[in-house]
Order: structure tokens, then sequence, then C-alpha cells
């Protein structure tokens, strides 16, 4: 939109036909037709480009996201708000327009929507689309082979031109204010807006053309002031026009960026873990023994995910557990003969990867396992972690896919200081092919009976190359299917990982606790590593208990859990955390009576008292309404005067949004469990689409409304309030 003085800004209709009618009453002194077609100078042509390095008339480079090598494509939900940014010139003082093409995977153009600078000075532009329509249909519903089609690579084009309109206006602005060359310069503008309003490219309809020739003759009316010849160009309506359908000349498209659109829960989820054989599990007082939980006890675990809000299910390895060298309580060495073991330690005489643990039942009970979490509207993930226990089938059928000492004797696991004695690493050097089929057919078994995601248990210590592959396979065939890297290492493992087909991972959100750790990776979290990485914030998992978590009770839990909630569109929970589970195992940070090694029996009647389990809940619905929330593309930090109160707000435009509307969620949080902490937060109105005026504002947790301006008060307690979740009200 171009910015004009405040003696033009308002030229209104009303204005216009003043004009019109003291034209009508006056000797006309007009160029003729032609002459405000024909003279003056040559529009700026657009220049055909032959190959991907060459520039067309205006320079677009350094998009981003970029491509690495133009070989792997940036990831987005369906309906998932994206940002594109370039840099766009031409030589000279010449102003320049761009425009964002974006069409979808069958080349259709979906909308094609104006940028806008945000630094002049680097030249920078930035606009922010929308793939699609958001939705949550999964895989099994009726209607989803309609979305299903909207998947797949679909590409955005970034056309710079001339804004010849706009550089004009900014000349004949000054050339009318004092009064020089101005006949020249008014002509001038006649020509141009008589030859936008003949611009196919334009996408005029009559009345739109009708207001350009209108004010092109206007313009050429010498029996007028400079000022209202000017005004007849310089007014709300003409901009307007240039807004939405402007005059661009010169047009020069970059090479098409694509965008891999993949399907509802690829980005946007919110996961619950739970231990089957802990669903229902009690306390036999007859025998003094637990009497472990099964699937069919297990559907406890789903209702309550599914009331709380959540729609994906993420179960820990099913499958039978070894007994030789099984862990006891709490990872000892010596199993009792009541423990459990590990279920990480997988495989029996009974079966490996393939079969389920007898003690939690049947394949069959697995299927109508699955079936009710569907009817919940919940997805099932399964945990896939490719090791063995020493009674793994395939330990004695292929002894050649893991590694021996020189002593003959098979290699268990090692993380130092960290040893797994009842577990087997795969070797991949002596048959990964052999290997991969066997995954292959793993993985579609678990398929075909109802699994649609993955969570993979340490994929960053197998080669990429075998990730690669599989997951090529298991798409190929299963396109819906999901995968979770459960990947706690180097920054280049993570991004190989998501370029091979990992949609979700774990991340270092547990480890960001103080405000400027929290601020930092918010920012890379929901940055342009985003297209790639899409960090699940988890605040607790069952190998990971943070000091925070154990030292901040019952208020610690709130802000862990609002920040996992609202930092970052994938989150998850592993139950428990409504119970307050937050006591370490000494030496180690990880919860003492560990559930990996042995079945917990839960009174869950308590979990009311904490009062956790309705804010989860109010979590996930918070997230469900709005569509800011479900971007790795919408966060801006807010600035806090308190080094212990964080702020955030996400937002995207009305044009990115399915409702039509901007949507804005703003997010403070007191990061102290024990203390009171005050501070003023600034609003910046540019960044987040506000005008002027007062911001009304509706606080999510609590139904009050409040009043805001551009330098805030907060204050938060743990004891009563240690967040709010702010959004914008009309």
């Amino acid at each position: 939109m171009s910015q004009r003085p405040a003696s033009q800004a308002h030229f209104s209709r009303k204005a216009q036909s003043s004009v019109e009618n003291l034209a009508k009453h006056q000797p006309r002194r007009t160029a003729k037709a032609k002459d405000i077609e024909h003279s003056g100078e040559v529009a700026a042509p657009s220049i055909p480009t032959t190959t991907s390095g060459e520039f067309g008339r205006i320079v677009v480079m350094d998009i981003t996201p970029s491509q690495e090598n133009g070989i792997y494509r940036h990831g987005v939900e369906l309906g998932e708000a994206f940002t594109i940014t370039a840099q766009v010139f031409i030589e000279g003082r010449t102003k320049v327009g761009a425009t964002a093409v974006l069409r979808n995977a069958r080349g259709k153009e979906i909308s094609r929507t104006p940028m806008h600078c945000t630094n002049p000075g680097l030249d920078r532009w930035e606009v922010t689309l929308r793939a699609g329509d958001h939705s949550d249909l999964t895989p099994w519903e009726d209607g989803y082979s309609s979305i299903k089609r909207q998947f797949g690579d679909w590409t955005v084009t970034l056309e710079g031109w001339e804004d010849t309109y706009l550089s004009w206006l900014h000349d004949a602005r000054i050339k009318v204010k004092v009064n020089d060359d101005t006949e020249n310069a008014l002509l001038s503008g006649a020509q141009l807006l008589t030859r936008w309003a003949e611009t196919k490219d334009s996408h005029l309809k009559s009345h739109e053309r009708h207001i350009l020739t209108s004010a092109a003759k206007i313009m050429a009316d010498t029996s007028l002031t400079p000022q209202e010849r000017l005004g007849a160009a310089d007014n709300d309506e003409v901009s307007a026009l240039h807004a939405a359908k402007p005059l661009r000349d010169a047009i020069s498209a970059s090479q098409p960026q694509t965008i891999r659109v993949e399907r509802p829960k690829s980005s946007f989820t919110a996961w619950y873990q739970f231990f089957p054989r802990s669903e229902g599990a009690y306390y036999d007082t007859e025998n003094h023994t637990i009497v472990q939980g099964t699937l069919r006890s297990s559907v406890a675990g789903l209702e309550r995910a599914a009331a709380e809000g959540f729609d994906v299910v993420y179960l820990p390895p099913i499958f039978p557990i070894g007994v030789t060298n099984r862990k006891g309580r709490n990872n000892t060495l010596v199993a009792g003969p009541n423990d459990p073991g590990s279920p990480f330690g997988i495989g029996s005489p009974l079966g490996g990867h393939d079969t389920v643990d007898p003690l939690l039942g049947t394949m069959e009970d697995f299927k109508e396992f699955v079936a009710k979490a569907h009817e919940l509207g919940l997805e099932i993930a399964l945990d896939f972690a490719l090791q063995c226990s020493p009674d793994h089938p395939w330990v004695k059928q292929h002894p050649d896919w893991f590694r021996h000492k020189p002593d003959g004797t098979i290699a268990f696991a090692e993380n130092p200081p960290k040893k797994y004695q009842d577990i087997y690493p795969i070797d991949f050097n002596a048959d990964m092919p052999g290997i991969e089929r066997e995954v292959e057919r793993i993985l579609n078994l678990w398929i075909d009976a109802g699994v649609t995601i993955f969570r993979v248990d340490n994929p960053h210590t197998k080669p990429v190359r075998f990730w690669q592959d599989v997951i090529a396979s298991v798409t190929k065939k299963h396109p819906e299917t999901l995968f979770l890297a459960e990947a706690f290492t180097r920054p280049g493992m993570m991004r190989a990982l998501s370029y091979v087909g990992f949609t979700q991972s774990h991340c270092y959100f547990p480890w960001r606790n103080t405000k400027e750790e929290l601020e930092e990776y918010l920012s890379e979290s929901n940055g342009n590593d985003a297209y790639y990485q899409h960090n699940t914030f988890w605040p607790t998992t069952p190998d990971i208990l943070t000091a925070y978590v154990r030292d901040n009770g019952i208020a610690g839990h709130a802000v862990r859990s609002v920040l996992a909630a609202m930092g970052s569109p994938s989150w998850g929970i592993y139950n428990g955390y409504e119970l307050i589970e937050n006591k370490q195992r000494d030496g180690f940070e990880e919860q003492v009576d560990n559930e990996k090694y042995e079945v917990k029996v839960r009174d869950w009647s308590k979990a009311e008292s904490y009062g956790i389990a309705p804010l989860l809940t109010s979590l996930n619905a918070i997230r469900r309404e709005h569509a800011a929330c479900m971007s790795y593309h919408s966060l801006t930090l807010l600035e806090s005067s308190d080094p212990s109160i964080l702020a955030f707000a996400r937002h995207i435009p009305a044009h990115a949004n399915a409702q039509g509307t901007d949507d804005t969620v703003i997010v403070i949080v007191n990061l102290d469990g024990h203390n009171n902490h005050q501070a003023m937060i600034h609003i910046d109105r540019e960044q987040l689409g506000l005008g002027s005026g007062e911001i009304r504002l509706h606080e999510e947790l609590t139904g009050r409304n409040f009043t805001w301006g551009d330098d805030n008060f907060v204050s938060l307690s743990p004891w009563e309030d240690v967040a709010h979740i702010f959004t914008i009200r009309d």
C-alpha cells in the first residue's frame, strides 16, 4: 500500500465527483486519448530466462527456506500456514513489488498473494501462505480420500515486478508539491492508468477499469489544479486496486520452490503415551503381587487420552520380552521372579517384533484395541525399537545381523556410561538389504493391524540410508504412515533423518528452562529448520525427568505443559504427568521406580486434586480452535521486562486462515514455580497485524477479558495463574 500525504489521503468518491462536476462547467483542455495511450516511456518488458541461473528483469534471489541441492523438499501439513521470504530488487531507485503464486500437486494455481517488504534496506520480502485447508480427518474415516488428493508436491513461484505506479506516484507527489514539471508528470500518470486499465495480468473487472480510465481523464484535464488532477490517482480507491490488482511490469519469476504437503498429524499433533501393562493393573493382596494390565484393560487409557483432547496414543513396544539378562526394578542387573523386564528388551522364544506379548493379549486383541481407539478419534503410534534381547528369534536365525566380540560372543548395547545388558544392537554391515526387507515386512504387518504412526527408538544409531530405503518402501505402499524420530543427537543427523522421511522428532525441549534458553529454542524450533525437522515438545518421558520438573511441583508441571502445548504445534505427555510423578532415581535424570522396568499401579482418582488434567484438556482445546497454533511458522517473541516471565505470540494473517480473519494467540508464562513475578509486556502491532486503538483480549484459561495497549502490566503467581493465554477479539 502506498503512503499518501494527509492532504491527499482521503480523496473519496465525493471529492472525485466534485472535480468531475467542476470540469463539466469549464472549458476542457484535455490531451487526446491517443496521446494519453501512446506517448511517454516504454513499459519495462519481461526478459525470458532459459537456464536456472539467469536473472529476469527483476532480481529474485536468496529465497528461504531453501532446498539443499534442490533435492530435499520442505514439508508442511495440509492447511498449515508457512512463510516464504526472498530478496527482490531492481537497479537504481525504481520501486518493485512481489507476488507469490501457489500451485497444488496437479499444477493448478491455488492463490496469488502479494508479498510485503519487511526490510527495505536488505530488499527482503515476505509472504505467509496456506497449502489447502486444515483437516482432522484420519486415514480410516469417510472423506479422507477427498483430502488425500491434496497431498504431494506443491510449488511456490515468486514473481518480482516493476511497480510503475508506485514509482510514478513517488515522483509526482514531489513535483506537484514544488511545482516542478507537473504537466509531464501528470500526463505520464494518465498514460500509466490507461495502460493499467487495459492490462490482462491485472484481472480487472469492468467497474475497476472504469475507475482507472476516469481517473486518467481527470489527470489529463488541464483546467483543474495539479493537486486536483493528482488526487484522481492518489486516493484510497486507486490504492486498493494497487494493493489487490496492481500493474505489474517486467514480471520476473523465480524457479518454482517445492513444498511437500503432508497429511493431517504430520505437523500438528497431540501425543499421549502409556504402557498397556500398567493400564488396569492392580495389587493382588492375597498373593502380594501386581497383576499387570492387558490390551483389553488398556481401553481406560484410550478413554483418558481422548477425554483430555489428545489425538495420538503412543505405545512402547508390545512384543515378547526376553529373559536372558532381564533388568529388574530401577534398571538393576538381576531381575526378581516377578519383574516383567523392559519392553525394549525385545524378543523371546514366543516371538519377536511381529508378535504381541501373550501377557498383553493376542493380535486380535490388538486389532480390537485399535478399533476402539479409532472410535474415539485416536490414532495409534507404535514404538519400533530395532534391537533384540539375547532370546530374540533373529539371534539364531540371522547371527550375522549382530556384532560379535573377538571371543565369539555377541556385544550388548552400550552408550557409555549407560549399559544395556538385555539388548543386542543390530550390525548393518553384513546384510543391510536383508535387514531392510525384514523390517519392511514387520512394519507392513502392524500397518495392516491398524497402526498409522511409528515412533522409532534411537534411529540415529542406524545408517541414514537404511531408514531412507525402509521409509520409501513402506510409504510407497502406505503413504499415510508417519514416522517420529527419537533422536537426541547432532543437528546434521537430525536434519538427515528429516530428509529421509521422519516427519517429527523428539528434541531438547526438556532441558531448555531459562528464559534465554527458551527464547532461543522457540525461535529455532519455529524457524526455517521447521520446514524439515518438526520438533515435538515433551515435558517428560519414561527416560527424562529434569530437575525443573522435580523441583517445581504442580506449578512446574503446569508451566511445562503450557510451554510444550503452545510452543510447538506437536507436543506430547507421558501419562502419570497428571499425578505429578516427579521423583528422580538417585544420580539419574529419570523417575524412580521407572515404568520401563516395572508395572505401575496408579490411583487415577487423585488426578482431580492436582488440576493438571483439566489444564491439558484446555490446552488441547485452545490449540484446535486457533489456526495460529497449528503452524511451525507463526511464532514471534515478545519483549518482557522480567527475566522469569517469557512472552510470545502466534499470528497468521486473514488470507492464510481458512476462517478469513487474523488469528493471534499471546502466551505469557511465569517460569518460576515458587514466586510471583511482574513484568511489562510490549506488543509490536506491525508484527501482529494490529491497527491503532485498544487491543481487546480474552484470557482462554480463565474466561476473563482485558484491554491492552502497546505496553502492558502482568502479574503471575505459581499459586494462582502460572500463565496467560490471550486471544485477540474484534
